[in-house]
């Protein structure tokens, strides 16, 4: 730091120097890329109370830098930019191109559309004196709150920070301050954080790692009523060899309900024919998780077994150009092939997506046959019609179709790295 009147920070970082003061977002971007891959290759020092003083260095320049990013976020996001990129929304892009879950994904898209009502919290943020986890949690409070409501919200907040409450409580309070306000209002909060009280059911379901599913809710009397009507019966012990405790007998009776005696559910199971008769390689379902070998042969048994044929057969997979839209058989093929939409990094589940011909069928260069088809989502199968251009098809050793979205003409990927030595 050198004083004067003018006052200029340094960046020396081998032959790279930089003026601060007069460096663009673009520069300090650039510079700050390349800080951190230095960074991540260094070895921390052998202090342990070194290692401490900078991490609560480090955390506090990451924090910094999320203040940053959440500005970058709001303008792009406001613009719709990602629309040029073959995203649907500015969520999707976050979770394609960063590589972000959910929550994180909709955390920052949250403070990005709040920092502009917030600008107590983005100055002290900017600031280094309030967290990325403080000014998060404070986003997340206000996003259903007016502007005048939003004001008292964000001085109530702040002053819990200043007291020295941890982000949860923080959090909880946010939580009441909409309830207050839809209760002087005489409204209701739409979104799934209202206490929701004794009146109305609700059930959340969240997928596992291994493919299986967490169930979590509440059902009134009346549905309560329906619920116990429906499985209580089927939940009883099968004799007396049944071990099963009361939780696995109702999980079974459900699951039993829902299948609708084999009409109502379709489960596909791919897997090899060796594995039907006895060898250990694993089956799988339509999203790609495994299924063991004991446990495929045990569907096949208590469920009709119908094979996908790939070309002949009682299944016509090639129909050429006599027939625009895709037949049943293709699509359970293409839903074998694609657990999620073509276009990588899109998430749309394959069940739920469009049938797609990759050379476009309209232009009569696509005919209507199994290896010219994708399975593509609805807002990725316009944006392909609409923009050609960008998007790349590589066809896989499977069979199966890759689309890549290439940036938008005249744009490229900035990609900075540090020096060599």
């Amino acid at each position: 730091m050198v004083s004067g009147s003018t006052i200029r920070y340094y960046l020396c970082m081998r032959s790279m120097m930089i003026d601060l003061d007069e460096a663009s977002t673009e520069d300090l971007v650039g510079v700050a890329a390349a800080v951190a891959a230095e960074l991540a290759h260094r070895t921390p020092p052998e202090s342990s109370a070194v290692c401490l003083e900078l991490t609560r260095t480090l955390a506090g320049a990451i924090d910094q830098q999320e203040s940053c990013l959440a500005g970058l976020v709001g303008v792009f996001d406001a613009a719709g930019e990602v629309r040029r990129w073959g995203a649907p929304s500015t969520r999707a892009w976050l979770r394609s191109e960063l590589g972000l879950r959910d929550q994180r994904a909709n955390e920052r898209l949250t403070v990005a559309r709040q920092r502009h009502r917030l600008p107590r919290v983005a100055k002290l943020w900017a600031a280094g004196e309030l967290s990325h986890g403080y000014a998060s949690t404070i986003a997340g409070a206000v996003t259903r709150l007016d502007d005048d409501d939003c004001v008292i919200a964000e001085d109530l907040l702040l002053g819990m920070v200043d007291q020295g409450f941890s982000a949860g409580k923080v959090a909880a309070f946010g939580r009441r301050i909409g309830e207050v306000i839809a209760e002087r209002d005489g409204t209701e909060r739409p979104d799934g954080d209202v206490r929701r009280g004794y009146a109305r059911s609700w059930l959340t379901s969240t997928r596992s790692l291994d493919g299986g599913r967490y169930l979590k809710g509440w059902l009134n009397a009346e549905d309560s009523a329906v619920f116990d009507g429906a499985l209580a019966s089927l939940a009883k012990p099968a004799g007396v060899d049944d071990r099963r405790d009361l939780s696995e007998r109702t999980a079974a009776a459900l699951t039993g309900v829902l299948a609708g005696g084999h009409t109502a559910t379709k489960v596909t199971v791919i897997c090899d024919l060796d594995t039907l008769t006895g060898a250990d390689a694993p089956a799988r379902l339509t999203d790609g998780t495994p299924i063991p070998a004991e446990q495929a042969r045990r569907i096949a048994l208590n469920a009709g077994v119908s094979p996908l044929l790939l070309a002949g057969g009682n299944v016509p997979l090639y129909l050429g150009h006599r027939v625009r839209f895709a037949n049943a058989g293709q699509r359970r093929v293409l839903e074998t092939l694609y657990p999620t939409c073509a276009v990588r990094g899109c998430e749309v589940p394959g069940s739920l997506c469009e049938v797609d011909h990759v050379k476009g069928w309209a232009l009569g260069r696509g005919p209507t046959d199994i290896d010219q088809l994708a399975l593509c989502c609805g807002w990725h199968n316009r944006f392909k019609h609409t923009n050609a251009e960008q998007v790349q098809i590589e066809k896989g050793p499977a069979g199966n179709y890759t689309y890549r979205i290439l940036p938008p003409d005249g744009v490229t990927r900035h990609l900075v790295q540090p020096e060599g030595p």
